[in-house]
C-alpha cells in the first residue's frame, strides 16, 4: 500500500529542496513536482504538500492536510506502525 503524508512547507534549502514539517518533525523533501514557487512567483512557504518516499507528489489546503493528519493519528492509536509515517523511523 502506498500513503502520502501531509505535511507543511517551512523552509526553502535549494532549488528542489525544501524542509517540509510532519507532525513536529522536519524532513528533507523533494519539491521538482510542485515547484518551490507558485505560478505568480512567491515561495510556497507554508503551503501544504502530500509527501510520499521523500517527494511532494501534490499541492493540499490546509482543511485536506489536517482532516488526513487526524485520520492517520486514529490509525495510529490502533495500529502503531503508522507512527514511522507520521514522526519517522527514529522516533517509533
Amino acid at each position: 500500500m502506498c500513503i502520502g503524508i501531509p505535511g507543511q512547507i517551512c523552509e526553502l534549502l535549494t532549488d528542489n529542496l525544501a524542509r517540509v514539517a510532519v507532525c513536529g518533525v522536519r524532513r528533507e523533501v523533494d519539491l521538482t513536482l510542485v515547484g518551490t514557487h507558485d505560478d505568480t512567483g512567491l515561495p510556497r512557504l507554508g503551503q501544504w504538500v502530500l509527501v510520499h518516499v521523500g517527494f511532494a507528489m501534490s499541492l493540499i489546503d490546509e482543511k485536506e492536510a489536517l482532516d488526513t493528519l487526524e485520520a492517520l493519528q486514529n490509525m495510529f492509536d490502533v495500529e502503531p506502525d503508522v507512527g514511522a509515517l507520521l514522526y519517522g523511523e527514529e522516533n517509533r
